[in-house]
């Protein structure tokens, strides 16, 4: 029998979020991979230690309000617009304000893309489109289009297949730095019963900080009591959902399962989607019942693979390492492929590689699922 001996084990408990969920889409292209940030789960994450301090500051009492739905709103699209384009779409050239935290194009969005708050508008005016057979993301901030070009304050493309993050300190078409698309609410996602990602939402004052993932701050504010941009937040397991309708029901099952990321200075509790004729208005008004006390700060820090990635942990569950069968791969699953292998206990369900035994190759792949994510069975 091999043996390994007690000294070379690492026995570092390691969280891992939830399952590894099928991630939402557009088109035949999916908005960033599974396991980017924006699609897992943290209701099962622990609540922060300042969770308290930062829904005080935002509001207990404040409402919180869906910014979007049908029909239009001072002559304008009521929600954040984008549109589907194919890989043909003409690129145009594009001039910006902030110049050196921008993508320099050019950007495959028509000229006559729809603008937030409509072609009049004086507000943020973003302007975003998918190029849904290359699954690039392109998204303009304060965008006015010209004769052959887009003028504006920022912009910046993505790749939907990749977990990158833009430079650290770099804005994009948003504050905190991140995609909008990834964050807003969809009328497609409602008919399809389930919304598999966070939500973009606003606060009236931030701090002068940003924490995973989120890239950028938009704040002179250093009090510690203002929440920093990339902030997640959650609706809280207890809150009665039951008496709202489907529809809204579904947005705030999101709610609970993957809260909310902290995008931009705006109104208290709004959260961010895109228009659509099917939204009904009187519903959405309805989710103005519930406040700030219904929500509490996630700590996500144990998802965080690399700093500057959008990749977060997921879990192995339904695992042939998870020896004890516990819905989790940790240090306890360790310890017994351990034993296994010192003949402490019974082989059982630890002969990962199927040789017939419990040995050192058995307890390195449990090991190593802990550390990882990763189980690997099989010679």
């Amino acid at each position: 029998m091999h043996r390994i001996p007690l000294s070379a084990v690492i026995l570092t408990p390691v969280w891992l979020a939830v399952s590894w969920a099928q991630p939402p889409t557009i088109g035949s292209c999916t908005v960033l991979p599974a396991d980017n940030i924006w699609n897992t789960p943290v209701d099962k994450l622990p609540v922060a230690a300042n969770s308290s301090t930062y829904i005080n500051t935002i509001g207990t009492a404040k409402a919180m309000h869906a910014d979007f739905g049908s029909g239009t709103y001072d002559g304008g699209p009521i929600g954040i617009p984008f549109v589907t384009v194919p890989g043909t779409q003409t690129k145009y050239p594009a001039t910006f304000l902030y110049s050196d935290e921008s993508d320099p194009g050019p950007y495959a969005v028509p000229l006559n893309a729809p603008i937030e708050g409509g072609s009049q508008s004086d507000g943020d005016r973003h302007a975003i489109a998918v190029d849904v057979d290359h699954c690039i993301l392109y998204e303009l901030y304060r965008a006015f289009p010209q004769t052959a070009s887009w003028q504006g304050d920022s912009g910046a493309i993505y790749n939907l297949l990749s977990n990158a993050l833009r430079p650290a300190t770099w804005t994009s078409a948003d504050a905190a730095g991140l995609p909008i698309l990834p964050g807003l609410a969809r009328y497609d996602e409602i008919a399809a019963g389930e919304i598999r990602h966070a939500i973009r939402f606003t606060v009236p004052q931030t701090q002068r900080a940003y924490i995973w993932p989120a890239r950028h701050y938009a704040s002179s504010l250093t009090d510690p009591k203002y929440p920093p941009m990339g902030l997640r937040v959650r609706m809280r397991a207890d809150f009665d959902i039951s008496g709202f309708s489907a529809a809204n029901q579904i947005i705030l099952r999101a709610l609970k399962k993957y809260g909310m990321i902290l995008a931009d200075n705006g109104s208290a509790w709004y959260l961010s989607g895109a228009p659509d004729s099917r939204w009904d208005n009187n519903d959405l008004h309805n989710l103005g019942t519930i406040t700030g006390s219904a929500f509490e700060v996630v700590d996500v820090s144990s998802l965080m693979v690399d700093p500057n990635s959008g990749q977060a942990r997921q879990a192995v569950t339904s695992s042939p390492c998870d020896l004890n069968n516990d819905g989790a791969v940790n240090s306890q699953d360790s310890q017994l492929a351990i034993n296994a292998a010192l003949g402490l206990r019974a082989c059982g369900n630890g002969d990962l590689n199927g040789d017939g035994r419990c040995d050192a190759i058995d307890a390195q792949r449990v090991i190593y699922a802990v550390l990882t994510g990763v189980c690997r069975t099989g010679q």
